[in-house]
């Protein structure tokens, strides 16, 4: 981030607000501050409202933050979210300033339950940041997946891909701004005419980082951690779920325990694979000839009952 404004997030800090709005204290701790993802990237918690006792209170409609025993609250809580009754959940939000590159915030956006402001290329001019991946990072096409990563390449052939990445990002900044031909620049020549900015942006790499203010209720937003910090998710979109993973544990601690439990790292089961387990627990041979799963189902399943 710029100087300016990192001082601007030390002035926020300095002031504090009395409030009779339930808070999170450890969320409050992070409150402004940019947390670093990938090379240039970040999040940073902007605003957020309700925590754990909001979501007991929306559920029993009740004027208290919650009740006295916090092994109440717990239950409620997981109790609410193994049945799928989000309602609650919704009564919590939370709006990020987000920093990042723009191939993964087109993947981020997908995700249509949010309300989101981009910084506008339109109107103003992107800086000169590109995300360029680490060696370790680089990996050969998946020969099972069509859309994920096989096995890491040759050291060599990255040293070369690392430099073809940085060169077009540096290449096509420098013609995005000579199409510009802004003043403020080096090159301006005021002999020929400007392109205007919602045009010259078009030639700009997909590596270039963008911003956002990001706002999610808090059913939504465990909603794409369920889907975007899973283990078959790219690594740099899942870079920021694991950030904001944290960010859920400062947040709501009792809803984290219990989106852990039923929504990380649980599993749905088709009701075929279901029976097949009924079948394990008393003890008989189940061969997939004899079921109605697929193949690939079936080492799906295997592999998750190890």
């Amino acid at each position: 981030m710029r100087k300016n404004n990192n001082k601007d997030i030390k002035n926020l800090r300095k002031k504090k607000n009395y409030t009779y709005r339930p808070i999170s204290s450890a969320l409050e701790r992070v409150l402004y501050n940019p947390i670093k993802v990938l090379d240039k990237g970040f999040i940073r918690v902007v605003d957020y409202m309700g925590n754990d006792s909001s979501i007991v209170q929306a559920a029993r409609v009740s004027y208290g933050k919650g009740t006295k025993k916090k092994s109440l609250d717990k239950g409620l809580i997981r109790y609410l979210l193994r049945h799928k009754h989000t309602t609650p959940f919704e009564m919590c939000e939370i709006k990020l300033h987000v920093k990042l590159p723009i191939f993964i915030a087109r993947q981020w956006i997908r995700h249509r339950t949010a309300n989101i402001n981009e910084y506008s290329a339109r109107y103003s001019i992107l800086e000169d940041e590109f995300y360029i991946p680490r060696k370790i990072n680089l990996a050969k096409q998946s020969t099972s997946n069509k859309q994920g990563r096989g096995n890491e390449i040759d050291n060599e052939l990255a040293k070369k891909i690392i430099q073809i990445l940085k060169e077009d990002s540096k290449r096509n900044y420098n013609n995005y701004l000579w199409m510009l031909n802004e003043e403020e620049y080096e090159e301006y020549d005021n002999t020929r005419e400007s392109l205007s900015r919602e045009l010259a942006r078009i030639n700009l790499t997909l590596n270039t980082y963008t911003q956002w203010y990001w706002k999610v209720d808090l059913h939504n937003f465990m909603h794409f951690l369920s889907l975007r910090a899973d283990s078959h998710s790219q690594f740099e979109i899942r870079a920021y779920a694991d950030i904001l993973l944290e960010l859920l544990k400062k947040w709501v601690p009792i809803t984290y325990e219990a989106f852990c439990s039923y929504k990380l790292n649980s599993a749905d089961l088709s009701a075929e694979a279901l029976e097949v387990i009924k079948k394990f627990i008393k003890g008989k041979k189940v061969k997939r000839e004899n079921t109605s799963l697929s193949q690939r189902e079936w080492d799906e399943l295997i592999l998750l009952l190890n």
